[in-house]
């Protein structure tokens, strides 16, 4: 089995016994369950060339993944993770890498390797599991059925199925209250500061993948509960509580 604990400052890490107990799971979408970094990056190309401006490395717009469509959209026109564009261009741009990527949802996007078997391995242990996105619900729902995952979770919540997003608490208490959990019997597994940060704020615990868009930045510096190399790993770090 394959996970480390996070850096040596992480108090919480040290304190955790593995198997971990937990009655909820709450899983990521962009990064963690689905690798959409390339129709992300197609649809971004795309929304350039129609404004005639040119076109970047798909790398390059995967660094600017992880905070939602229109905060990739600002990113690419600025080329800064921070940057704030000329507000007539990004209200063009935005409708335009909408259509785009509407039409692009799941060209090259496939589950990462140990999805579908961790997906099973956690049901079959019999978790409650659940899909928390900032993605917009109008992408979220038809990626999920046109990658047959859909039907794997008992609850999705998008980025605009509630007023806040990650990482605001808000879409993690709110699981938590839908399936009668304490956020402490919770885990949510992701791959970036945003999910640690929301996990943490609302007092679940937190697994991280390595693989995903962490917007460049090291998935060890993060304050998480283990780094697990796949979902199916994760499977093997958790025991229902009974």
């Amino acid at each position: 089995m394959n996970h480390s604990l996070s850096g040596s400052t992480n108090a919480s890490a040290k304190r955790i016994k593995f198997p971990l107990t937990a009655k909820v799971i709450m899983i990521d979408l962009d990064g963690t369950l689905l690798n959409t970094a390339d129709d992300l990056a197609l649809s971004a190309n795309l929304m350039l060339k129609d404004l005639g401006l040119p076109e970047q490395s798909t790398a390059t717009i995967c660094s600017y993944i992880g905070k939602g469509i229109q905060k990739l959209v600002k990113r690419t026109l600025t080329g800064q993770l921070d940057g704030e564009p000329d507000a007539a261009l990004f209200e063009k741009a935005l409708p335009i890498y909408e259509k785009h990527y509407a039409n692009n949802l799941s060209v090259n996007t496939r589950p990462y390797p140990g999805v579908l078997e961790g997906i099973k391995a956690l049901q079959q242990a019999g978790f409650k599991l659940a899909c928390i996105t900032n993605k917009a619900e109008a992408f979220t729902l038809p990626l999920l059925r046109a990658t047959g995952l859909y039907d794997q979770f008992e609850i999705v919540l998008s980025g605009d199925s509630l007023p806040r997003k990650k990482p605001d608490p808000m879409p993690l208490t709110h699981i938590c209250t839908h399936f009668d959990a304490q956020p402490h019997e919770a885990l949510l597994i992701g791959d970036s500061l945003n999910d640690a940060i929301a996990a943490r704020a609302a007092g679940c615990h937190v697994f991280i993948v390595p693989y995903g868009y962490n917007e460049g930045r090291d998935v060890y510096e993060l304050d998480c509960d283990a780094i697990v190399e796949s979902l199916f790993d994760a499977s093997k770090l958790v025991k229902r509580l009974s």
